[in-house]
């Protein structure tokens, strides 16, 4: 293959002349390889068929006539002859990747033989030429000449035939003018249907809409557009009405109709031109339509233009359509010119016939000329009304009977076509007579159309009631005296249009409700545009407003997290999913997690389009935990610290086992027990917490004097003499409560003084009287809670010192608490200024 890859031989094979390279290695003649050119004109573009054989690659069964042979042949002979090979034309149709079909192809082939070592050749390099339009021109001019020759003997022959019934002419002139003033009365009669028949036509044509907006201001607002006018540019109105024309279509900026409506606001004069390419950017990628338009000033009271109409049409079509035929008519000019000639020499050589009878052949030709576009006039309407997609019924105007009817209007209908063609209309669908018949009569009185859309209509179809919805016109057909003669109905079953829109509707409220209910908020980005989509609640947890681009949204990033995003989208991009959790930053500098999930959507190339996905505020989840981290570590210190002691004095106690009157068999039996106290503490806490999880703490309510529940609370406390217990208050305050649960929370209080203000040698305990509650409180003058504190000092897991450290706890001692003081009605909370110590209290209802 060196000669192959050889710079000058691929220079050679990647020029834009067709060309593929085979093996000599007849008679399969591998495919080594192709250039884009050569797939280009031979259409496939899929399939790779490198090391195949090109029989396989291009069906010989499908080439149609001798091609496979001629090509085997001429293949053979540059291998034989060592020399280049110029075929003749020859016909080898291809089935086409793009369209799955078989085309018909004609070509010209040049095949060079590439030899690697001596004088054989090793390669054939084939230069393909596609002569397809050439051939079929060619057959065309051919046909051409054999009918223009048919044409030159029949005239020959008429001719003859014209010599021999000259004289008879003479016999018949006389009759043939009593004819002919007879056919002129008939074409009178025609001509006046014809007339007719076009207006018909023309009111029809003209009751069509076409695409008109205004533009109000000088920013061009949209103000209203219509579905012509949005289908034109591949939108909706939605999407249209209230933005800028700019901001719509940013791609027109560097064409000719911003200039032009500037001119028209500047002027005050309309602009308009019949035909002009128009560049646009369609969901499906750039597009080019030809428009025809016209700009209106829209002038206020004052005379000052506020606001632009804008009426225009797609012509592409049309425009496509003249380029085909200017290019058809170009090829063939010289076959009109050499006919023109030849009609000329034929002229001359009936002159003197054509003289002495072109009275008598003018008023022939005139009257069947009539005669044959009255004819095809009446057959193209009736044409017209069978095959179009659509209901079409012709209602005689002044008796409703039913002139004409096609397929498509008796099956919205559901009647048979001997229940409707040639009776009245109301007689074959009476269900509807009475909201519509005064409408239809309507129409008739006034020459006005009705025109109705998604109207719900109950018809009886086939012999059952069912509920449709149509869309459908009442154009009157007018005389040349302006009376309506008829009345076209056209009508289009919209029921499944209306029901889908419904449903879709009806889905999209229920997906918005379920996203709003799990506090999700939801984007739509455009990957070709970057523009993005977001819900209210998106804005909400971004603290964003609406429009914002990406790279906004990514300066809210923490910036040790900015990187994921680019991260998540570049694995989306091969997996097609999303997911990635990270911080941003609020205004006030505090953090918060958001959790991301998306789904890459992908155009009909292949290539991601956009990403929809959601986004999950999931802060409280993660302080959770690591509430929870943070639980599992303080507990497992803190059991581990008795658990230890526990052992130590277990296994000393086991070694002076034998000798009870050891002196330190009471102080090990002391030191196990206080361990033992203190892990039986710490399992009640935990066994609390789950208790209340489940809702299974139950209350046993006695009456009782608070005084005296203080005074004998926290015995461990006054034994060790540390600590003094001041009461202050009502002495003689009772209260209906859980005495024992009571005294857990004044306990753990009373703990957490103690343990946060070891150098408050007095703790106080107050019980008071406030607005029908009963508050208790116990204050230190300790170094007090900081502020930042205080409001999660009551969740579970909480410890106003995080170390897990420096005091021993789980952190649910004041979550208890708060739940005892909860479920007796009560409120709970706490004071405390810094240096000044803390107070913590809470309420029980009288």
């Amino acid at each position: 293959m060196d000669h192959i890859t050889a710079p000058i031989f691929q220079a050679l094979f990647q020029s834009e002349s067709p060309r593929i390279i085979l093996k000599a290695d007849a008679p399969e003649f591998t495919i080594l390889d192709y250039n884009i050119a050569h797939q280009s004109i031979t259409g496939r573009t899929k399939i790779n068929y490198r090391g195949e054989s090109i029989w396989k690659a291009y069906d010989p069964a499908m080439a149609g006539g001798e091609g496979p042979e001629l090509l085997a042949a001429a293949l053979e002979q540059a291998l034989a002859e060592n020399s280049l090979i110029k075929m003749p034309v020859f016909r080898y149709d291809i089935l086409s990747d793009e369209t799955g079909t078989v085309v018909q192809h004609w070509w010209q082939l040049e095949i060079l033989p590439v030899a690697k070592e001596g004088n054989r050749a090793t390669y054939l390099l084939v230069t393909t030429h596609d002569v397809t339009n050439e051939m079929m021109s060619e057959r065309r001019e051919q046909e051409l000449n054999e009918e223009l020759a048919a044409t030159n003997e029949e005239l020959a022959a008429s001719n003859e035939e014209l010599a021999a019934t000259l004289e008879d002419l003479q016999v018949s002139h006389t009759r043939l003018e009593n004819f002919s003033r007879q056919l002129e009365e008939r074409v009178a009669h025609g001509i006046q249907a014809i007339a007719n028949s076009e207006r018909s036509l023309r009111s029809l044509v003209m009751a069509a809409h076409y695409p008109l907006m205004i533009l109000r201001g000088r920013d061009w607002i949209i103000e209203i557009a219509n579905q012509p006018l949005v289908n034109l540019w591949d939108r909706t109105i939605e999407e249209v009405t209230g933005h800028k024309l700019m901001d719509i279509l940013p791609e027109i900026e560097s064409q000719p109709f911003p200039m032009f409506l500037r001119q028209v606001y500047d002027s005050g004069v309309g602009y308009g031109q019949e035909e002009q390419i128009f560049h646009y950017n369609s969901p499906k990628g750039p597009a080019t339509k030809y428009v025809s338009f016209y700009y209106d000033p829209l002038c206020d009271d004052k005379g000052d233009v506020v606001g632009i109409i804008v009426a225009a049409d797609d012509i592409t079509t049309k425009v496509h359509q003249r380029q085909m035929l200017q290019e058809a008519l170009a090829k063939e000019q010289s076959l009109t010119e050499e006919m023109s000639s030849l009609n000329e020499e034929l002229a001359a050589t009936v002159e003197e016939l054509s003289a002495a009878n072109e009275d008598l052949v003018v008023s022939q030709e005139e009257i069947r000329r009539k005669n044959d576009d009255l004819i095809e006039s009446e057959a193209r309407f009736r044409l017209l009304i069978k095959q179009a997609p659509v209901g079409i019924c012709v209602i005689r105007s002044h008796d409703l009977y039913v002139l004409e009817v096609n397929d498509n209007y008796l099956n919205l209908v559901g009647k048979e076509r001997a229940e409707l063609e040639g009776r009245a209309i109301w007689e074959g669908v009476t269900e509807a007579a009475e909201d519509y018949a005064p409408v239809l009569s309507q129409v008739i009185q006034t020459g006005v159309p009705f025109v109705a859309t998604e109207h719900q209509v109950t018809l009886i179809r086939y012999g059952k009631p069912e509920d449709v919805f149509i869309d459908f016109v009442y154009e009157p057909v007018l005389k040349a005296d302006g009376h309506v003669m008829a009345i076209l109905v056209v009508a289009i079953d919209v029921t499944e249009k209306v029901k889908a829109r419904k449903a879709i509707e009806e889905a999209g409220e229920r997906t918005r409700l379920a996203v709003e209910s799990a506090d999700i908020g939801t984007f739509e980005y455009s990957y070709s545009t970057n523009a993005i989509i977001t819900s209210e609640r998106f804005n909400e947890i971004f603290e964003a407003s609406d429009p914002i681009s990406r790279l906004e949204l990514l300066d809210t990033f923490h910036p040790d997290d900015v990187h994921l995003s680019a991260k998540a989208h570049a694995a989306a991009a091969i997996k097609g999913k999303m997911m990635y959790e990270a911080r941003i930053l609020h205004k006030d500098k505090s953090i918060h997690w958001i959790r991301v999930q998306a789904k890459v959507f992908y155009g009909t190339d292949g290539i991601p389009d956009k990403l929809m996905g959601t986004v999950l505020d999931i802060t409280d989840f993660k302080r959770l935990q690591q509430q929870k981290d943070d639980f599992i570590s303080i507990a497992s210190h803190e059991l581990k610290t008795p658990i230890t002691s526990l052992k130590a004095s277990l296994q000393f106690l086991q070694r002076i086992k034998d000798t009870p009157g050891h002196e330190l068999f009471p102080r090990l039996l002391t030191q196990a027990e206080r361990s033992m106290e203190k892990v039986s503490t710490l399992i009640e806490d935990l066994l609390n917490v789950s208790n209340m999880d489940k809702d299974a703490t139950v209350l046993n309510k006695t009456t009782f004097i608070v005084k005296d529940l203080l005074d004998d609370c926290c015995g461990h406390i006054r034994e060790t003499g540390k600590h003094k217990l001041v009461f202050e208050g009502d002495p003689s305050l009772q209260v209906h409560a859980d005495q024992r649960r009571i005294d857990q929370v004044v306990v753990n209080f009373v703990n957490n003084a103690v343990k946060y203000a070891p150098k408050s040698s007095d703790i106080y305990l107050r019980a008071e009287q406030i607005d029908g509650f009963v508050k208790i409180s116990v204050r230190d003058t300790g170094p007090g809670i900081p502020p930042e504190k205080q409001k999660q000092i009551f969740e579970r897991y909480f410890r106003v010192d995080s170390s897990g450290r420096e005091v021993s706890g789980l952190g649910l001692g004041l979550y208890i608490s708060a739940d005892i003081v909860h479920r007796h009605d009560g409120e709970i909370g706490v004071h405390s200024d810094a240096g000044q110590g803390a107070t913590f209290w809470f309420t029980l209802p009288l």
